[in-house]
């Protein structure tokens, strides 16, 4: 039987191929599951929609014996601030009652953890990290803590902590991650892009100057935020002002003499084909109809954006849980199986392997 090669330290046997399962430190074992019970997809009872209800049932309570503490501003229009000056402020029954939220919340994130342990490419999880707009907020953190501790109550030993980047970064960094080191010889950044539902972000991403482990210490230079829900733009609309955002982004970073990868990295809602297309899960996206046979964002972009520098431009896309969940890479080394879970409008999951490249050496 003929030797097999050892691997590649740099990850070099990873495929270049957009949606790929096998990445150069990661394997990706799972993404987008979109596990269901019988009351629909498990996902549903852990994102924004589902703590503001929860916020709701709270306040239909007290209203029956007296005044609702949070005072008449409806549920849905409380902003992350709010509700975190409410529970840091002096007003113990406020807080009590985002507390109360906050408990029913993690109670049913936990169930929610429960049941995705259960499919057999989770099984063998031992942390997962909590990313999405939820997570930024003190609220978050103590959901995620106490969701934590439910799970250790139960029986399950787990681990189930904050994202470490901000989740707006996170989904710009974790890009880094998508392609080989060896890619990124001789340049300083790249250009990342995060699109949802709501928004789409687009940034230069730092490799850092001190050169660590996996780009321990790479961050978001510059970056730029349009909320495109305001504006409900075409398709075409949407890509034309993307290629102008990153073209801006360009023109910056080469300004300051930051000599940015002719690279692309672009986390995207969705099953992600290897071909760069939309399989499912774009719904959601501006303009409608991405997922059409006939539309390939990172041909788009590349036909907007020819070139980076001397160099042709190259666009590497993926799911943007698995974008946002690759940047915990250079702090998720002490254990094998992980996982991530975003809480927006939505609940993103992917689940992790890490190859060999991962070990410290």
């Amino acid at each position: 039987m003929a030797k097999r090669n050892p691997e590649p330290r740099d990850g070099a046997s990873a495929p270049l191929a957009h949606g790929a399962m096998v990445l150069p430190l990661v394997t990706i074992d799972d993404y987008n599951n979109e596990l269901r019970d019988k009351n629909g997809f498990v996902g549903d009872n852990a994102n924004k929609k589902t703590f503001q209800q929860k916020i709701e049932d709270w306040r239909n309570h007290v209203r029956k014996f007296g005044d609702d503490p949070l005072g008449r501003v409806e549920t849905t229009k409380l902003s992350k601030k709010k509700i975190e000056s409410l529970l840091k402020g002096d007003d113990m029954e406020a807080a009590a009652l985002i507390m109360g939220a906050v408990e029913d919340f993690a109670q049913d994130f936990a169930e929610v953890i429960k049941k995705f342990l259960k499919d057999e490419r989770w099984s063998k999880t031992e942390r997962i990290v909590v990313g999405g707009g939820f997570r930024q907020s003190r609220f978050g953190e103590l959901t995620i803590a106490r969701t934590m501790v439910l799970l250790k109550a139960a029986g399950i030993d787990i681990e189930v902590i904050p994202i470490v980047h901000h989740p707006d970064e996170a989904g710009l960094i974790g890009s880094v991650h998508l392609m080989p080191s060896w890619m990124f010889k001789g340049y300083e950044a790249m250009l990342a892009v995060d699109i949802g539902g709501t928004n789409v972000r687009a940034g230069v991403v730092e490799f850092g100057k001190e050169k660590k482990l996996h780009f321990a210490d790479a961050s978001v230079w510059e970056s730029t935020i349009w909320r495109h829900a305001d504006d409900e733009p075409s398709r075409s609309a949407t890509i034309e002002r993307l290629a102008a955002m990153l073209q801006e982004l360009i023109d910056k970073a080469e300004k300051a003499n930051l000599k940015p990868a002719p690279i692309i990295g672009i986390g995207c809602p969705g099953i992600i084909k290897a071909d760069g297309s939309i399989e499912r899960g774009g719904q959601n996206l501006p303009g409608g109809n991405w997922e059409s046979d006939s539309f390939n964002l990172p041909a788009a972009l590349m036909k907007a954006i020819p070139a980076i520098g001397d160099h042709s431009t190259f666009v590497m896309m993926h799911n943007d849980a698995v974008v946002q969940g690759l940047s915990q890479i250079p702090f998720i080394d002490d254990v094998s199986t992980w996982a991530v879970l975003t809480i927006g409008t939505g609940l993103g999951n992917a689940h992790f392997t890490n190859r060999e490249g991962m070990k410290a050496r």
